[in-house]
């Protein structure tokens, strides 16, 4: 009975195994916090934004008034990846200073309150965040200027900065979340495939639009030279009267003089002088005016459209955006 005994009996290596395989628990695999991942998926959508909204505003503007497209491809191309560098550099700034801190925002309220941090709470983090970049910026601008904006601008500067970020931030939110889940696939890559694909039918819309003549690209005035002679007025009773002779007389007119501070202070002019058309590739692009009694001496360009033609030229810092304008004064027929 001994010997029977003994053949049933369980092996020692078995014993040493079980205990060990039954009773266990299963080891929890450590995962990242999915900073990085929240990082670059924000970094994606935001620029995605910037690509595909700017895409949009440059088929928009396209048919608005504006200065003319380059006529070199080297420097579209240059531009072109030199705003893109620029886009990558401002997203990754953007979301250092408002994506994580939103993030961050959103998990310690909910840490606060013993709950987990769902999308609410993020979607509610972010005008906060927007609150506090706007003020602080808004802030380091007026020391600079030494005056506050319009509180309408800061209003819609924070509306403006809370709709850019809350896609980022709530796509930052799933990359995070996904990391510490332990899930495969790069929330930054999907990002980057449809914005792709959105990119290319906006671009497709727009295409088709000024391919089939829906739209237009705009084009200045072709205006001939006694077209341009006429009385030009800047609306506030600064006037200009260009004779067919190529005699000018000015009334009123504003005249910007450097004051040494950084800025161009208006003078009145009033005088007479001369002026003569401005061509390129054979068709007039602007006046060249003369006034010897101010001094003022300035080239003009031509925009506006045939029936309501205008001449500007640019006042203050070079890329300020402001100009002097002058519109013709055209008589009416009853």
């Amino acid at each position: 009975m001994t010997q029977q005994a003994e053949q049933h009996a369980i092996p020692d290596e078995a014993t040493d195994t079980a205990p060990g395989t039954c009773c266990a628990t299963p080891e929890r695999v450590p995962h990242g916090d999915g900073f990085g991942a929240a990082f670059c998926a924000s970094m994606a959508t935001l620029s995605a934004e910037a690509v595909i909204g700017g895409t949009a505003a440059v088929l928009f503007l396209l048919s608005r008034e504006h200065d003319g497209i380059p006529d070199s491809l080297l420097l579209i191309v240059a531009l072109t990846l030199g705003v893109l560098l620029l886009t990558v550099l401002v997203s990754g700034f953007v979301t250092a200073v408002a994506v994580m801190p939103a993030l961050g925002l959103a998990r310690r309220s909910a840490r606060g309150k013993g709950r987990t941090g769902g999308p609410l709470r993020t979607v509610g983090a972010v005008p906060v965040v927007s609150a506090a970049v706007v003020g602080v910026f808004g802030g380091i601008a007026a020391l600079g200027s030494l005056s506050f904006a319009q509180p309408l601008r800061y209003l819609v500067w924070w509306g403006a900065l809370t709709a850019a970020l809350l896609p980022a931030t709530l796509v930052g939110r799933a990359a995070a979340r996904r990391v510490r889940e332990g899930r495969s696939g790069s929330v930054a890559r999907r990002v980057m495939r449809d914005s792709a694909l959105a990119w290319l039918v906006v671009g497709a819309l727009g295409a088709g639009a000024y391919g089939t003549g829906l739209v237009s690209v705009y084009e200045p005035p072709r205006l001939t030279t006694s077209d341009l002679a006429g009385t030009w007025t800047d609306g506030r009773g600064g006037t200009v009267r260009l004779g067919p002779d190529g005699n000018a007389t000015a009334q009123g007119l504003d005249n910007f003089v450097w004051d040494g501070t950084g800025k161009d202070k208006p003078t009145d002019c009033d005088g007479s002088g001369s002026w003569k058309p401005i061509t390129e590739s054979g068709r007039v692009s602007g006046v060249s005016l003369r006034i010897s009694a101010c001094e003022l001496r300035r080239d003009w360009s031509v925009i506006g459209t045939q029936k309501e033609p205008r001449i500007y030229h640019d006042v203050g810092k070079p890329g300020s955006g402001k100009r002097y304008v002058l519109t013709k004064v055209v008589k009416r027929e009853k």
